[in-house]
């Protein structure tokens, strides 16, 4: 068994490098869109058997609402700490064609390479590379529905980060590898408006104009945001109407959220619940809320300031961190109360774009950083992990 104090050095993943090449490979090649509940399937089998080898076990298959997720206990006794993944993507089947798996000039391409499948062959590789003694106590999931706000997963990522003195999330790094110590919480609405339809030609005046009623909405909404704290309220996709002729009776349109902590979550939550029509005989329905939590810096930098201490260690450039619009599941570990650092898998750009890109050069280094932070967690007293290393965050409040 390695000793906590006995680093792995980055040359050990050096030289596992054109393994973890072709594991990514493998995975990227599986492709696997959030909303086609087979590919996911296929993607789990693809996941597992590539983690075999590394982990000396097979994974549960857990599928909820059609969707495989797949949980490895690593060790016996109470879990300590959570490693936490996805392997969906936001690519269709068929995007291998125009985007297939490449390594070329020391940078990997291919859809889903970043986000983030090679993070999922990072966390195999550090987890081997401590052996199965060292890693005992830690949980690794890696969920099928993330890409698409994690409908089926989130009650089980919550209940396997319950007791966890940390949770590592392996979603890529932000830009120029930072990692990711701030994330803010997402909501998520869908406002329809109803009026009625008349001839637009002959008798207008007879109609109650859904879209005009929108406009009004649209407008009321997009005031909610608040610049100074970061909030963020955005009308995105707008319909209305049936014809050119006819007056419409009916509209919808989407809104997204985004806010640094839950006090504005929630105003605007009750903001939008509280809206009126402004027309006589319109209605307005408001649907949806809170998707993700936030996950406040103060979630983050305990683990932050660990990280940076082992990269020190290491002999690796000084870290940096970032604070991000983007949500992931750590923000569900976060607010679960539980420490939580994201942006710890793979250093490169282009998440969901065509340019999706992996930066080879920094697989080896960033892999042996993780397992350096996973052998330092668990080497912590589990009476004391709590209020040292890894401080609480005060999830009851948010």
């Amino acid at each position: 068994m390695r000793m906590p104090h006995e680093r792995i050095p980055v040359a050990l993943f050096e030289r596992r490098l054109p393994a973890m090449t072709d594991d990514i490979g493998r995975l990227v090649r599986t492709e696997s869109p959030s909303a086609d509940l087979a590919a996911v399937a296929r993607s789990a089998e693809a996941v597992a058997a590539t983690a075999a080898p590394y982990l000396g076990t097979g994974p549960e298959l857990i599928t909820l609402d059609g969707r495989t997720h797949l949980r490895w206990r690593l060790g016996s006794g109470p879990r300590r700490l959570l490693l936490l993944g996805h392997h969906d993507t936001v690519w269709p089947i068929g995007s291998l064609d125009t985007h297939p798996f490449t390594v070329l000039d020391g940078v990997l391409r291919g859809p889903g390479c970043f986000d983030m499948k090679a993070g999922l062959v990072m966390a195999f590789h550090a987890i081997a590379a401590l052996g199965a003694a060292a890693a005992a106590g830690t949980t690794l999931l890696i969920t099928g529905d993330e890409e698409i706000g994690s409908p089926s997963s989130r009650e089980l990522i919550e209940s396997e980060a319950a007791g966890c003195a940390a949770a590592l999330v392996l979603e890529a790094s932000a830009d120029g590898g930072a990692l990711k110590t701030e994330r803010k919480g997402v909501s998520l609405y869908e406002i329809l408006v109803g009026g009625r339809a008349a001839h637009a030609g002959l008798e207008p005046h007879r109609g109650v104009n859904a879209g005009i009623e929108t406009a009004h909405q649209i407008l009321a909404v997009a005031a909610l945001s608040d610049p100074g704290s970061g909030t963020t309220v955005t009308p995105t996709r707008v319909t209305a109407g049936t014809t050119t002729n006819t007056v419409p009776a009916h509209s919808r349109f989407s809104v997204d959220v985004r806010v640094r902590d839950a006090a504005e979550q929630t105003r605007v939550d009750t903001a939008l619940h509280r809206l009126r029509p402004v027309l006589d005989g319109a209605t307005v329905e408001v649907t949806g809320g809170p998707n993700r939590p936030p996950l406040p810096h103060s979630a983050s930098d305990a683990l932050y300031r660990r990280a940076a201490r082992l990269a020190g260690e290491l002999g690796l450039d000084p870290l940096t961190a970032a604070a991000v619009g983007g949500a992931s599941d750590g923000n569900f570990t976060a607010g679960a109360g539980v420490p939580t650092l994201d942006g710890l898998g793979a250093v490169g750009g282009g998440a969901h774009a065509a340019d999706e890109h992996v930066a080879v050069i920094e697989l080896p280094r960033r892999t042996a950083l993780l397992a350096a932070l996973i052998a330092d967690l668990l080497a912590d007293d589990p009476r004391t992990a709590r209020d040292s290393g890894t401080a609480t965050t005060g999830g009851s409040t948010r």
